[in-house]
């Protein structure tokens, strides 16, 4: 057992350091200087085609769900209604600002359209997939 004495912060703390085995990555002397160990390479992984599966929508549709009815993407607020009942909307948008994770996510229209129906007020809080507005 080793005795030493630490300062840390303006602090002296005196420890007791006990010894209990060497390896290949320690130190015979103290204060001497360990080598780095040399991660191990990763193997190497190919990447295959991507896989096209038919009838599946692409990542900007994925708020928009049955016959246009616009869904909440996560959970969160809603921090801003943009748009009501007639409105006329094209692709791109904003239909409603969502808040989650302290972020403010921008609904946007991934279609044309009127909006039919708005599900949703300001202050109410959504869940992943509840239906926010419908356009037709």
């Amino acid at each position: 057992m080793k005795k030493f004495r630490v300062t840390v912060n303006g602090e002296v703390y005196e420890v007791e350091i006990e010894e209990v085995g060497g390896s290949a990555d320690s130190p015979t002397q103290l204060g001497a200087p360990v080598p780095p160990r040399t991660p191990e390479a990763a193997p190497l992984v190919s990447a295959s085609a991507p896989i096209i599966v038919p009838g599946a929508r692409n990542a900007s549709s994925l708020s928009l769900g049955d016959a246009g009815t616009v869904t909440s993407p996560m959970p969160g607020m809603i921090n801003d209604v943009k748009v009501k009942t007639g409105d006329q909307v094209k692709p791109g948008d904003v239909l409603i600002v969502l808040e989650a994770m302290k972020m403010e996510n921008l609904i946007k229209a991934d279609i044309a359209g009127t909006v039919k129906e708005v599900r949703v007020v300001k202050g109410q809080a959504v869940n992943g997939g509840d239906p926010l507005a419908v356009i037709a």
